[in-house]
């Protein structure tokens, strides 16, 4: 077993809250070896494919509804307090594309569903709208959309660290358990819990990144998008969904 597929290894059985592992006998490590691969993993002139791992056998899989059950009332984290309910995520659970977005806002607080507000609406357009064009037959309805934290931050306020550190693990399960061809973020929040960065999305855009063997692309959030003065942006989004779309549906 090579060092990066015992890793995700180790990493799913983290999120599940598994904390001690045993073998029978200790292997002798190298130095080297003890220095982890950094979590963002650059490939500005590389194609997606050429991120993937070697095909190898994936940790056994358990379904988006356990993965609610497990999540249950949460109380993690300071979030919980100001709730309506939990917004744990929308779409196919067997989609090719899994969109990653920030936290809830008050719409989708109201209705338990991510992105069901003004960016919401604005990210099922970019979806089909950009689809169309292209002439792929993608609706919204063909991916799935979640969020880093499954809570609405008081005031949309950008989640904490230490809110990230609490939901990440079930947003992790979420992707392990759909196993997408590719992942959207969208906005610094996603990227930084999936990559690991602090990277600004100006600098990470349009190019292609893993998490645990599955191409990421980043891209900027539609609230983003919604400012007027962002017409830029809003090509630049066009163009990292039309690189996307074409990478995972041709």
């Amino acid at each position: 077993m090579n060092t990066e597929l015992l890793r995700r290894y180790l990493a799913y059985f983290q999120d599940l809250g598994i904390r001690e592992l045993y073998r029978r006998a200790p292997a002798p490590q190298s130095p080297a070896a003890t220095n982890e691969t950094p979590p963002l993993l650059e490939a500005q002139d590389a194609s997606p494919a050429s991120l993937l791992l070697e095909e190898e056998p994936e940790p056994p899989a358990e379904t988006l509804e356990q993965i609610r059950a497990d999540l249950g009332e949460c109380t993690r984290c300071r979030l919980h307090q100001g709730r309506t309910q939990i917004v744990f995520g929308d779409g196919n659970p067997k989609a090719k594309l899994v969109f990653v977005g920030e936290g809830p806002g008050a719409d989708e607080d109201a209705q338990g569903i991510p992105f069901v507000g003004r960016a919401g609406q604005l990210l099922t357009q970019m979806i089909e709208n950009t689809a169309r064009r292209e002439g792929i037959p993608l609706l919204r309805s063909d991916v799935y959309i979640c969020n880093v934290v499954k809570c609405r931050p008081p005031g949309n306020r950008t989640p904490e660290a230490d809110e990230i550190e609490a939901c990440s693990p079930f947003l992790f399960r979420q992707l392990a358990a759909i196993r997408p061809k590719a992942i959207c973020a969208l906005g610094a929040t996603a990227a930084r819990a999936l990559l690991g960065t602090r990277e600004g999305v100006t600098k990470l855009r349009g190019r292609w990144y893993r998490w645990r063997g599955i191409p990421v692309m980043v891209t900027y959030h539609p609230s983003y998008l919604l400012r007027p003065y962002n017409q830029n942006a809003k090509r630049e989004a066009w163009e990292d969904l039309k690189k996307l779309f074409h990478y995972v549906y041709d």
